[in-house]
């Protein structure tokens, strides 16, 4: 007889993962964060967690809660925080408590693993790069050197609130033989740094601070122990987060500071491509060091009537040739294929002609040779490429749900017997992302990229007037046209219509208008 709901056992507890997420850069997160991430039913983290972190995570989790700011919202006090971890784990859910930098270094791990523990709660620690490590790496600080440092000391610069007497000895901190490394002193530094010159530390000790280390806005103030009251202190404008260096090794010698030498660091870029491809460009935009944001103009999905796309695929026998205009053509044509029970067989006898490497790319990625490429990425030069080719042939047209006739109008110019069937469904966005808002709001961004018409058209209708405050990156001359038809001019033109093509241009661009 089965239990009634009284009498259910209680659920067994989930497991809690006290995950360090590192100092900003989302991939100085480690393996394991991200495993943990990929299984988690809840997650809790940090406002200066990188968000585009929560990517990563699990896309069917219940709940992500930032735990506050002291910008935007009250934060979470520990108490409420504990209980929440409880609470879910309790519940049975695998739970990631997402930290900035290390969970175990300045982080209160400590009260939170007391807390599971008193609720036998199993957790697992996994540790994430700590902000004075990625410091030494990004800032061009070595915290050690064999010249001037052979240790390192870690320091709060904000110690427990209500503790009633200091733990830090400032008198063995003066005299220490290396580095020291203060984690979240701005309001205190005025204290901190007169309690090590009045044990003894010299006011002219090389300091280095660094604010929001590995973020695309990093910033690196070179200063001396002495000049510390005068940069950071409770009106500063050097807000947190910020660590500072102490030390002879935080002396400028010249050491590169790869970080913000890269040749976009200190500018954005709003990438509106739909989200599955905004990494082509997301990737080597940060790797050059843009702070790139994600927003969409367009959202591309299955077709509204799929019929007329399975019969076409019933009918593959009959068509000489598939023309693929996009990266998205292929993919949602071959996946139809295959979800409706037919193999790579039904096009043995196809030839395929794309519009350019990018769809090319894609169609080798299902095993598929491409028979044409057009030596220049659009409809036109395609439709040429092909005119010796199609006439009186079959030609099957794979298309988004709008978009240019110039393909299919120039193949049956050309005598082919063209068939056009919606592969994919292209719809505009109609709101923007709160982030993208406030972004607007607040510092702005400085490029907006756009890849096709159709995403033009999008991205005007979405930001309106918003656009006119940031410069404009257009993969061609027809995307270009567009923008302009619609009383906008863009500052940057691919040479090559290719999202490489792209970034490109934006860094010769970039280099030719350089101080």
């Amino acid at each position: 007889m089965a239990p009634t709901p009284e009498e259910s056992p209680t659920p067994r507890p989930g497991t809690v993962y006290l995950v360090g997420s590192g100092p900003g850069d989302p991939g100085l997160i480690t393996q394991r964060g991200y495993f943990c991430l990929q299984r988690a039913d809840v997650v809790l983290y940090d406002y200066l967690s990188n968000p585009e972190i929560l990517r990563f995570a699990n896309l069917v989790a219940d709940e992500m809660h930032c735990l506050g700011s002291h910008a935007e919202r009250k934060i979470w006090t520990q108490d409420r925080i504990n209980a929440e971890m409880v609470r879910h784990a309790q519940a049975g859910k695998t739970v990631v408590r997402l930290k900035s930098g290390d969970p175990t270094v300045f982080a209160r791990a400590g009260e939170e693993i007391e807390a599971l523990r008193a609720n036998n709660i199993p957790f697992q620690v996994v540790p994430g790069i700590t902000t004075a490590l990625a410091a030494s790496a990004y800032a061009g600080i070595p915290l050690t050197h064999s010249d001037y440092a052979s240790a390192v000391a870690f320091v709060t610069g904000h110690e427990k609130p209500g503790k009633d007497d200091s733990a830090i000895d400032f008198g063995a901190l003066a005299s220490f033989p290396g580095t020291l490394v203060f984690y979240m002193g701005v309001t205190t530094a005025p204290q901190w740094s007169a309690a090590l010159i009045e044990h003894g530390k010299s006011p002219d000790t090389p300091c280095a601070i660094v604010r929001r280390c590995s973020w695309p806005d990093q910033e690196t103030f070179r200063c001396t122990l002495g000049e510390i009251p005068s940069l950071l202190h409770s009106g500063s404008k050097i807000r947190p987060p910020v660590i500072t260096v102490v030390g002879e090794a935080a002396a400028d010698r010249g050491m590169p500071n790869w970080f913000e030498e890269r040749p976009l660091f200190g500018q954005s870029f709003l990438v509106t491509r739909p989200s599955s491809q905004a990494i082509d460009l997301h990737y080597p935009l940060a790797e050059a060091g843009a702070e790139v944001l994600l927003q969409p103009a367009i959202e591309i999905n299955d077709p509204h009537d799929p019929q007329p796309l399975e019969e076409a695929l019933q009918q593959l026998k009959s068509f000489d040739w598939i023309v693929f205009s996009s990266v998205n053509g292929v993919a949602y044509f071959l996946s139809r294929l295959r979800a409706i029970g037919l193999d790579y067989r039904a096009l043995g006898h196809v030839k395929f002609g794309v519009i350019g490497t990018g769809t090319e790319a894609a169609l080798r990625s299902f095993g598929f040779r491409a028979d044409v490429v057009p030596e220049e990425f659009r409809a036109e030069s395609l439709v040429d490429t092909l005119a010796n080719e199609v006439s009186g042939k079959r030609v099957l047209l794979p298309r988004a749900s709008r978009g240019r006739d110039v393909l299919p109008e120039g193949l049956k110019s050309h005598g082919a017997d063209v068939t056009e069937v919606v592969t994919y469904q292209s719809d505009d966005v109609v709101e923007l992302s709160s982030e993208v808002q406030k972004r607007f709001a607040t510092k702005g961004i400085d490029w907006v990229i756009v890849t096709s018409s159709a995403i033009a058209k999008a991205t005007v209708a979405l930001l309106g007037e918003e656009l006119k405050k940031s410069k404009l990156v257009s993969i061609s001359p027809i995307t270009s046209n567009t923008l302009r038809e619609l009383g906008f001019e863009p500052v940057v033109e691919a040479k090559i219509y290719t999202m490489e093509g792209i970034v490109d241009a934006i860094l010769e661009h970039v280099a030719s208008t350089a101080d």
